[in-house]
């Protein structure tokens, strides 16, 4: 099969696309065929090495965790699909080696759900690592109706996501982004502010009596800006600084594969909930130019591989 590889951490010029043989399944594992799948800055942090302590990684290694795709084949113990049944999933596993940025993944059952119907396969391979970020933070967090919300980086991947759903919720949701982002945001429901110096004025100047949760998808100063902010009881929850837990008693994040998730995604999209949006579609050849678009940190929505 074709695959991206690398086997040497590094640069976006790493990464190449070569032959690899086709993946192995085991009993509760299924094979795969990848019709697209998309970058998450955790892909290029790992390819440059910077979670080598955290995350494992095997050369050659083939990156991506977010897949949509066809199963071709069933494991012994996989009655929850059938070949042919359209899927997406957040495949991570133990180890970076058997990604998604192939023809052919192996996939254990609990990283898969059903392809939402109404999305692409492109759109469907943008949804999962950072839908669930969203998702599950946003449930860590205790988000209700009623709530003053704070969304760090709310136009990127992740941030539009929690938009989505703590709007869904009946949250009040206010979300940071650059100025050119900001009617972007009004259209999924959140109050657009302008990240940077003086954050925590214009914040305070649309809370004042301060916000309930902030959801903190960007790191930097988004932690300590949040902590200022909060309302008495208020929590913050950080997919970036551990700060959020150690220093100020709320949560840090780790998005998990989880099929039950992933359901609780297709039916927001089903009720009309839920968009998402595709910063840029690239082909699988071209993946290395798709790390580069990433790495900019500037991207609205997701950036998706076309396999």
């Amino acid at each position: 099969m074709r695959a991206i590889t690398y086997s040497t951490f590094g640069g976006a010029d790493v990464l190449e696309l070569t032959e690899q043989p086709d993946p192995h399944i085991g009993p509760d594992t299924l094979l795969v065929r990848v019709r697209a799948a998309s970058v998450n800055p955790v892909d290029w942090k790992v390819r440059q090495g910077y979670l080598a302590g955290l995350i494992d990684t095997v050369f050659p290694a083939i990156p991506g965790w977010d897949v949509a795709g066809v199963v071709e084949q069933v494991g012994l113990d996989t009655p929850e699909f059938e070949v042919g049944d359209e899927v997406y999933g957040y495949v991570r596993k133990d180890t970076v080696q058997g990604g998604t940025f192939a023809e052919l993944v192996a996939a254990p059952v609990r990283t898969l759900a059903r392809k939402p119907p109404s999305l692409s396969f492109e759109e469907a391979a943008a949804v999962p690592l950072a839908g669930l970020t969203a998702y599950q933070t946003i449930q860590r967090a205790g988000v209700e109706a009623g709530q003053t919300v704070l969304v760090h980086a709310a136009a990127g991947g992740v941030g539009a996501f929690g938009v989505q759903l703590a709007t869904a919720l009946g949250a009040r949701v206010i979300g940071t982004a650059s100025e050119g982002n900001h009617e972007f945001l009004r259209g999924l429901g959140a109050e657009p502010v302008t990240y940077g110096d003086g954050l925590v004025d214009r914040v305070r100047a649309l809370a004042p009596d301060g916000i309930d949760v902030a959801l903190d998808f960007a790191g930097g100063g988004a932690v300590a800006a949040s902590a200022e902010l909060l309302a008495d009881g208020g929590t913050i929850a950080s997919i970036a600084d551990a700060t959020a837990r150690s220093e100020h008693g709320g949560h840090s994040i780790w998005a998990r594969p989880s099929t039950a998730d992933l359901d609780a995604l297709t039916a927001l999209f089903a009720a009309g909930k839920l968009s998402v949006e595709l910063a840029q579609v690239f082909d699988l050849a071209d993946a290395a130019d798709a790390h580069r678009a990433s790495e900019t940190g500037h991207t609205r929505g997701k950036i998706v591989v076309r396999v």
